[in-house]
Protein backbone atom coordinates (compact mmCIF):
# COMPACT_ATOMS: atom_id res chain seq x y z
CA UNK A 1 0.00 0.00 0.00
CA UNK A 2 3.06 2.34 1.11
CA UNK A 3 4.42 1.79 -2.06
CA UNK A 4 1.45 2.23 -4.11
CA UNK A 5 0.59 5.98 -2.43
CA UNK A 6 4.25 6.36 -3.41
CA UNK A 7 3.77 5.73 -6.78
CA UNK A 8 1.06 7.54 -7.03
CA UNK A 9 2.45 10.92 -5.15
CA UNK A 10 5.27 11.03 -7.56
CA UNK A 11 3.28 10.82 -10.29
CA UNK A 12 1.32 13.76 -9.69
CA UNK A 13 4.20 15.85 -8.32
CA UNK A 14 5.63 15.38 -12.22
CA UNK A 15 2.15 15.91 -13.55
CA UNK A 16 1.46 19.40 -11.90
CA UNK A 17 3.75 22.68 -12.44
CA UNK A 18 6.38 23.64 -10.64
CA UNK A 19 5.82 25.97 -7.86
CA UNK A 20 6.43 29.78 -8.34
CA UNK A 21 9.93 31.15 -6.73
CA UNK A 22 11.59 33.81 -5.17
CA UNK A 23 15.02 34.77 -6.51
CA UNK A 24 16.94 36.95 -4.24
CA UNK A 25 19.02 39.45 -5.84
CA UNK A 26 21.74 41.34 -3.44
CA UNK A 27 23.64 44.49 -4.72
CA UNK A 28 27.08 44.87 -3.88
CA UNK A 29 29.78 42.70 -6.17
CA UNK A 30 28.88 41.04 -9.67
CA UNK A 31 25.79 42.70 -9.75
CA UNK A 32 25.01 42.76 -13.38
CA UNK A 33 25.60 39.30 -13.86
CA UNK A 34 23.50 38.16 -10.92
CA UNK A 35 20.76 40.46 -11.73
CA UNK A 36 20.69 39.38 -15.60
CA UNK A 37 20.76 36.01 -14.70
CA UNK A 38 17.96 35.88 -12.52
CA UNK A 39 16.43 37.57 -15.23
CA UNK A 40 17.00 34.72 -17.61
CA UNK A 41 16.48 32.18 -15.23
CA UNK A 42 13.09 33.39 -14.10
CA UNK A 43 10.31 31.41 -14.94
CA UNK A 44 6.87 31.89 -14.91
CA UNK A 45 5.34 33.28 -11.74
CA UNK A 46 8.68 33.79 -10.42
CA UNK A 47 9.54 36.88 -8.23
CA UNK A 48 12.93 38.42 -9.00
CA UNK A 49 13.96 40.08 -5.32
CA UNK A 50 16.33 43.10 -5.43
CA UNK A 51 17.30 44.18 -1.77
CA UNK A 52 18.20 47.46 -0.63
CA UNK A 53 21.16 49.07 -1.80
CA UNK A 54 22.81 50.26 -4.90
CA UNK A 55 23.22 48.07 -7.67
CA UNK A 56 26.03 49.39 -9.71
CA UNK A 57 25.77 48.61 -13.35
CA UNK A 58 27.61 49.10 -16.62
CA UNK A 59 25.22 47.61 -19.79
CA UNK A 60 21.52 47.00 -20.07
CA UNK A 61 19.60 44.19 -18.80
CA UNK A 62 16.33 42.30 -20.31
CA UNK A 63 13.85 40.12 -19.05
CA UNK A 64 12.07 38.20 -22.16
CA UNK A 65 9.90 35.73 -19.82
CA UNK A 66 6.11 35.59 -19.16
CA UNK A 67 4.51 36.33 -15.86
CA UNK A 68 7.51 37.46 -13.86
CA UNK A 69 7.92 40.24 -11.27
CA UNK A 70 10.80 42.30 -10.00
CA UNK A 71 10.54 43.57 -7.21
CA UNK A 72 12.84 45.76 -5.17
CA UNK A 73 12.37 47.25 -1.66
CA UNK A 74 11.26 50.39 -2.55
CA UNK A 75 11.72 53.38 -5.33
CA UNK A 76 14.41 54.90 -2.84
CA UNK A 77 15.76 51.92 -1.30
CA UNK A 78 16.91 49.56 -4.34
CA UNK A 79 18.60 51.80 -6.91
CA UNK A 80 19.96 50.52 -10.46
CA UNK A 81 22.52 53.24 -11.20
CA UNK A 82 23.89 53.24 -14.77
CA UNK A 83 26.28 55.85 -14.22
CA UNK A 84 28.68 54.03 -15.79
CA UNK A 85 26.91 52.25 -18.71
CA UNK A 86 29.18 51.35 -21.49
CA UNK A 87 26.19 50.97 -23.80
CA UNK A 88 23.55 53.80 -25.16
CA UNK A 89 20.59 51.80 -25.05
CA UNK A 90 18.23 51.40 -22.26
CA UNK A 91 18.13 50.49 -18.79
CA UNK A 92 15.64 47.51 -18.57
CA UNK A 93 14.32 46.04 -21.67
CA UNK A 94 11.26 43.83 -21.42
CA UNK A 95 9.59 42.15 -24.13
CA UNK A 96 7.39 39.71 -22.24
CA UNK A 97 3.39 39.92 -21.16
CA UNK A 98 2.33 40.07 -17.88
CA UNK A 99 5.38 41.12 -16.21
CA UNK A 100 5.27 43.42 -13.49
CA UNK A 101 7.83 45.97 -12.32
CA UNK A 102 7.99 47.43 -8.87
CA UNK A 103 9.66 49.32 -5.63
CA UNK A 104 13.03 50.11 -7.24
CA UNK A 105 14.83 52.67 -8.97
CA UNK A 106 16.82 53.35 -12.32
CA UNK A 107 19.07 56.15 -12.01
CA UNK A 108 21.24 57.70 -14.70
CA UNK A 109 21.18 55.35 -18.13
CA UNK A 110 22.48 56.43 -21.10
CA UNK A 111 19.57 55.63 -23.23
CA UNK A 112 15.57 55.21 -22.21
CA UNK A 113 15.06 54.29 -18.58
CA UNK A 114 12.65 50.82 -19.12
CA UNK A 115 11.37 50.06 -22.03
CA UNK A 116 8.69 47.60 -22.64
CA UNK A 117 7.87 46.66 -26.33
CA UNK A 118 5.33 44.48 -27.64
CA UNK A 119 4.72 43.49 -23.66
CA UNK A 120 0.87 43.06 -23.29
CA UNK A 121 -0.56 43.69 -19.39
CA UNK A 122 2.60 45.13 -18.16
CA UNK A 123 2.32 46.86 -14.55
CA UNK A 124 4.74 49.32 -13.25
CA UNK A 125 4.13 50.40 -10.23
CA UNK A 126 6.05 52.42 -7.66
CA UNK A 127 9.13 53.01 -9.85
CA UNK A 128 11.47 55.59 -10.00
CA UNK A 129 13.43 56.79 -12.82
CA UNK A 130 15.90 60.05 -12.81
CA UNK A 131 18.42 61.60 -14.51
CA UNK A 132 19.99 63.27 -11.35
CA UNK A 133 22.51 65.97 -13.16
CA UNK A 134 19.19 68.03 -13.78
CA UNK A 135 17.66 68.72 -17.36
CA UNK A 136 20.42 67.90 -19.86
CA UNK A 137 19.67 67.11 -23.68
CA UNK A 138 22.33 63.90 -23.02
CA UNK A 139 19.63 62.51 -20.84
CA UNK A 140 17.61 59.51 -21.64
CA UNK A 141 14.71 60.02 -24.18
CA UNK A 142 11.80 58.32 -22.04
CA UNK A 143 11.85 57.33 -18.19
CA UNK A 144 8.97 54.91 -18.62
CA UNK A 145 8.31 53.55 -21.81
CA UNK A 146 5.90 50.92 -22.96
CA UNK A 147 5.10 50.99 -26.13
CA UNK A 148 3.20 48.21 -28.71
CA UNK A 149 1.03 46.84 -25.80
CA UNK A 150 -2.40 46.13 -24.85
CA UNK A 151 -2.91 46.60 -21.36
CA UNK A 152 -0.71 49.26 -19.58
CA UNK A 153 -0.83 50.52 -15.89
CA UNK A 154 1.81 53.01 -14.75
CA UNK A 155 0.61 53.70 -11.33
CA UNK A 156 2.58 55.38 -8.33
CA UNK A 157 5.98 56.20 -10.40
CA UNK A 158 8.21 59.00 -10.02
CA UNK A 159 10.29 60.52 -13.62
CA UNK A 160 12.19 63.05 -13.52
CA UNK A 161 15.09 64.68 -16.49
CA UNK A 162 13.97 62.97 -19.72
CA UNK A 163 14.88 64.97 -22.53
CA UNK A 164 11.73 63.36 -24.06
CA UNK A 165 9.14 62.06 -22.35
CA UNK A 166 8.92 61.25 -18.68
CA UNK A 167 5.81 58.77 -19.36
CA UNK A 168 5.28 58.25 -22.95
CA UNK A 169 2.39 55.58 -23.61
CA UNK A 170 3.00 54.66 -27.56
CA UNK A 171 1.22 52.76 -30.50
CA UNK A 172 -0.81 51.02 -27.24
CA UNK A 173 -4.50 50.76 -26.18
CA UNK A 174 -6.17 49.96 -22.41
CA UNK A 175 -4.11 52.50 -20.53
CA UNK A 176 -3.82 53.58 -17.15
CA UNK A 177 -1.80 56.44 -16.27
CA UNK A 178 -2.69 57.18 -12.24
CA UNK A 179 -0.75 58.70 -9.05
CA UNK A 180 2.37 59.50 -10.78
CA UNK A 181 4.72 62.66 -9.96
CA UNK A 182 6.46 63.57 -12.90
CA UNK A 183 9.11 66.64 -13.14
CA UNK A 184 11.63 68.74 -14.81
CA UNK A 185 10.83 66.53 -18.33
CA UNK A 186 10.33 67.66 -21.75
CA UNK A 187 7.61 66.37 -21.93
CA UNK A 188 5.68 64.86 -18.37
CA UNK A 189 3.27 62.21 -19.74
CA UNK A 190 2.71 61.91 -23.18
CA UNK A 191 0.45 59.25 -24.99
CA UNK A 192 1.25 58.60 -28.41
CA UNK A 193 -0.63 56.76 -31.35
CA UNK A 194 -2.68 55.06 -28.41
CA UNK A 195 -6.46 54.37 -28.07
CA UNK A 196 -8.42 54.09 -24.73
CA UNK A 197 -6.26 55.80 -22.32
CA UNK A 198 -7.31 57.46 -19.24
CA UNK A 199 -4.40 59.67 -17.89
CA UNK A 200 -5.58 60.40 -14.00
CA UNK A 201 -5.01 61.83 -10.59
CA UNK A 202 -1.41 63.08 -11.52
CA UNK A 203 1.02 65.63 -10.60
CA UNK A 204 2.79 67.32 -13.23
CA UNK A 205 5.25 70.47 -12.27
CA UNK A 206 8.32 71.85 -14.00
CA UNK A 207 8.31 70.26 -17.33
CA UNK A 208 8.10 71.70 -20.71
CA UNK A 209 5.17 70.24 -21.57
CA UNK A 210 2.93 68.76 -18.42
CA UNK A 211 0.58 66.32 -20.35
CA UNK A 212 0.86 65.70 -24.37
CA UNK A 213 -1.96 63.81 -26.29
CA UNK A 214 -0.02 63.37 -29.92
CA UNK A 215 -0.91 61.36 -33.29
CA UNK A 216 2.04 61.48 -35.55
CA UNK A 217 2.02 59.82 -39.02
CA UNK A 218 4.06 56.88 -40.54
CA UNK A 219 3.68 54.66 -37.62
CA UNK A 220 2.99 51.34 -37.35
CA UNK A 221 0.02 51.86 -35.13
CA UNK A 222 -2.24 55.15 -36.64
CA UNK A 223 -5.66 56.60 -35.39
CA UNK A 224 -4.85 57.28 -31.91
CA UNK A 225 -7.62 58.99 -29.48
CA UNK A 226 -10.75 57.91 -26.93
CA UNK A 227 -8.56 59.65 -24.23
CA UNK A 228 -9.48 61.05 -20.74
CA UNK A 229 -7.32 63.27 -19.04
CA UNK A 230 -8.89 63.67 -15.69
CA UNK A 231 -8.28 64.95 -11.65
CA UNK A 232 -5.06 66.09 -12.89
CA UNK A 233 -2.78 68.90 -11.09
CA UNK A 234 -0.89 70.83 -14.13
CA UNK A 235 1.23 73.44 -12.21
CA UNK A 236 4.12 75.71 -12.87
CA UNK A 237 5.43 73.52 -16.63
CA UNK A 238 7.99 76.34 -17.25
CA UNK A 239 11.03 74.11 -18.13
CA UNK A 240 13.11 75.60 -20.97
CA UNK A 241 12.88 72.86 -23.46
CA UNK A 242 16.28 70.73 -23.41
CA UNK A 243 15.01 67.96 -26.23
CA UNK A 244 18.01 67.32 -28.98
CA UNK A 245 16.74 69.63 -32.24
CA UNK A 246 14.44 67.48 -34.94
CA UNK A 247 12.54 65.67 -31.97
CA UNK A 248 9.18 66.40 -32.65
CA UNK A 249 8.77 67.39 -28.77
CA UNK A 250 11.60 70.39 -29.65
CA UNK A 251 8.60 72.11 -30.95
CA UNK A 252 6.65 72.13 -27.30
CA UNK A 253 6.79 75.40 -25.95
CA UNK A 254 8.01 75.99 -22.37
CA UNK A 255 5.16 76.76 -20.40
CA UNK A 256 2.62 74.28 -22.13
CA UNK A 257 -0.25 72.58 -19.51
CA UNK A 258 -1.95 69.60 -21.80
CA UNK A 259 -1.40 69.91 -25.77
CA UNK A 260 -3.55 67.73 -27.84
CA UNK A 261 -2.24 67.54 -31.35
CA UNK A 262 -4.29 65.92 -34.26
CA UNK A 263 -6.08 63.24 -32.37
CA UNK A 264 -9.44 62.67 -31.68
CA UNK A 265 -11.79 62.05 -29.03
CA UNK A 266 -9.83 64.10 -26.27
CA UNK A 267 -11.65 64.65 -22.71
CA UNK A 268 -10.24 66.74 -20.60
CA UNK A 269 -12.05 67.34 -17.60
CA UNK A 270 -11.69 68.76 -14.02
CA UNK A 271 -8.04 69.31 -13.56
CA UNK A 272 -6.16 71.81 -11.44
CA UNK A 273 -4.38 73.74 -14.25
CA UNK A 274 -1.61 76.96 -12.42
CA UNK A 275 0.86 79.08 -13.72
CA UNK A 276 1.93 77.43 -17.05
CA UNK A 277 3.00 80.58 -18.84
CA UNK A 278 2.16 79.86 -22.40
CA UNK A 279 -1.44 78.33 -22.20
CA UNK A 280 -3.26 75.98 -19.79
CA UNK A 281 -4.23 73.96 -22.84
CA UNK A 282 -2.91 73.80 -26.16
CA UNK A 283 -5.00 72.15 -29.29
CA UNK A 284 -3.39 72.49 -32.51
CA UNK A 285 -2.77 70.61 -36.06
CA UNK A 286 0.70 68.62 -36.84
CA UNK A 287 2.54 71.37 -37.77
CA UNK A 288 5.58 69.85 -40.23
CA UNK A 289 5.02 68.68 -43.87
CA UNK A 290 4.06 64.53 -44.14
CA UNK A 291 3.56 61.91 -47.01
CA UNK A 292 1.14 59.53 -44.83
CA UNK A 293 -2.04 59.62 -46.88
CA UNK A 294 -3.88 57.86 -44.70
CA UNK A 295 -3.34 60.08 -41.87
CA UNK A 296 -5.25 63.31 -40.42
CA UNK A 297 -2.94 66.29 -38.68
CA UNK A 298 -6.21 67.99 -37.71
CA UNK A 299 -7.60 67.71 -33.93
CA UNK A 300 -11.28 66.31 -33.95
CA UNK A 301 -13.65 65.91 -31.04
CA UNK A 302 -11.95 67.51 -28.24
CA UNK A 303 -14.07 68.71 -25.40
CA UNK A 304 -12.59 70.97 -21.97
CA UNK A 305 -14.97 71.59 -19.55
CA UNK A 306 -15.09 72.21 -15.73
CA UNK A 307 -11.33 72.39 -15.36
CA UNK A 308 -9.67 74.74 -12.65
CA UNK A 309 -7.08 77.88 -14.23
CA UNK A 310 -5.05 79.85 -11.76
CA UNK A 311 -2.62 82.35 -13.64
CA UNK A 312 -0.91 81.26 -16.85
CA UNK A 313 -0.91 82.53 -20.24
CA UNK A 314 1.27 85.55 -19.34
CA UNK A 315 4.82 84.59 -21.33
CA UNK A 316 3.30 82.77 -24.36
CA UNK A 317 6.33 81.07 -25.70
CA UNK A 318 5.27 81.66 -29.23
CA UNK A 319 6.09 83.87 -32.11
CA UNK A 320 4.34 87.03 -31.63
CA UNK A 321 3.29 85.74 -27.88
CA UNK A 322 4.38 89.07 -26.45
CA UNK A 323 2.37 90.65 -28.20
CA UNK A 324 -0.96 88.77 -27.88
CA UNK A 325 -0.13 89.36 -24.41
CA UNK A 326 -0.19 92.65 -25.00
CA UNK A 327 -3.71 92.94 -27.28
CA UNK A 328 -5.86 90.99 -24.63
CA UNK A 329 -4.40 93.08 -21.81
CA UNK A 330 -1.89 91.27 -19.77
CA UNK A 331 -2.26 86.84 -20.82
CA UNK A 332 -3.96 84.50 -22.92
CA UNK A 333 -7.04 82.80 -21.63
CA UNK A 334 -6.73 79.37 -20.26
CA UNK A 335 -7.64 77.48 -23.86
CA UNK A 336 -5.65 78.61 -27.38
CA UNK A 337 -6.54 76.77 -30.72
CA UNK A 338 -4.32 77.36 -33.24
CA UNK A 339 -7.21 77.96 -35.58
CA UNK A 340 -6.67 74.77 -38.20
CA UNK A 341 -9.52 72.96 -39.75
CA UNK A 342 -13.11 73.13 -39.12
CA UNK A 343 -13.09 71.71 -35.87
CA UNK A 344 -12.25 73.96 -32.93
CA UNK A 345 -12.46 72.57 -29.60
CA UNK A 346 -15.50 72.50 -27.42
CA UNK A 347 -14.49 74.58 -24.58
CA UNK A 348 -16.82 75.20 -21.55
CA UNK A 349 -14.37 76.62 -18.81
CA UNK A 350 -14.14 80.29 -19.03
CA UNK A 351 -15.38 83.35 -20.67
CA UNK A 352 -13.76 82.55 -24.15
CA UNK A 353 -11.06 80.81 -25.97
CA UNK A 354 -8.58 81.82 -28.07
CA UNK A 355 -8.22 81.11 -32.04
CA UNK A 356 -4.67 82.08 -33.56
CA UNK A 357 -6.51 82.18 -36.75
CA UNK A 358 -3.84 80.03 -38.80
CA UNK A 359 -5.34 79.59 -42.22
CA UNK A 360 -4.06 75.62 -42.48
CA UNK A 361 -2.22 73.15 -41.62
CA UNK A 362 1.63 73.89 -41.37
CA UNK A 363 1.18 77.61 -41.73
CA UNK A 364 3.59 79.68 -39.60
CA UNK A 365 2.52 82.52 -36.78
CA UNK A 366 3.37 84.91 -39.90
CA UNK A 367 0.05 84.05 -41.55
CA UNK A 368 -1.91 84.36 -37.87
CA UNK A 369 -5.38 86.46 -37.73
CA UNK A 370 -6.07 85.73 -33.50
CA UNK A 371 -9.56 85.95 -32.70
CA UNK A 372 -11.64 85.21 -29.37
CA UNK A 373 -14.24 82.72 -29.80
CA UNK A 374 -17.42 82.55 -27.17
CA UNK A 375 -17.35 78.99 -25.48
CA UNK A 376 -20.33 76.44 -26.06
CA UNK A 377 -21.50 73.37 -23.90
CA UNK A 378 -21.55 70.07 -25.22
CA UNK A 379 -21.97 66.30 -24.25
CA UNK A 380 -18.74 63.98 -23.88
CA UNK A 381 -17.58 63.49 -27.46
CA UNK A 382 -15.33 60.37 -26.86
CA UNK A 383 -16.53 57.19 -27.77
CA UNK A 384 -18.47 55.06 -25.34
CA UNK A 385 -16.63 52.05 -23.96
CA UNK A 386 -13.90 51.46 -21.31
CA UNK A 387 -11.28 53.51 -20.94
CA UNK A 388 -8.16 52.27 -19.09
CA UNK A 389 -5.91 49.50 -18.43
CA UNK A 390 -8.39 46.07 -18.05
CA UNK A 391 -9.22 45.89 -13.86
CA UNK A 392 -7.14 42.73 -13.32
CA UNK A 393 -4.18 44.57 -13.36
CA UNK A 394 -5.32 46.93 -10.30
CA UNK A 395 -4.52 43.60 -8.20
CA UNK A 396 -0.77 43.96 -9.18
CA UNK A 397 -0.30 47.02 -8.02
CA UNK A 398 -0.65 46.46 -4.44
CA UNK A 399 1.78 45.57 -1.69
Amino acid sequence: MLTALTAAATALALAAPGYAKTIAVAAGEGAQTRLQEALIVAEPGDVVELSAGRFVLTDGLSLDVKGVTVRGAGMDATVLDFSGQKGAGEGLLVTSDEVTLRDFAVENTKGDGIKSKGADNIVYYRVRVTWTGGAKTTNGAYGIYPVSSTGVLVDGCKVSGASDAGIYVGQSKGITVRYNFVENNVAGIEIENSRDALVTDNLVTRNTGGILVFDLPNLPVMGGGNTIIKNNMVVGNDTPNFAPKGNIVAGVPRGTGIMVMANEGVWVSNNRMAHNPTAHVLVVAYPQPFTDKTYNPLPRSVLIEDNGFVGGGDDPQMPGGAQLVQMLGGRLPAVVWDGVGPNPPIVSDGASFLSLGLPGQGVGMAEARPRLIENTKADTMVQPGRFGAPAALDARARP
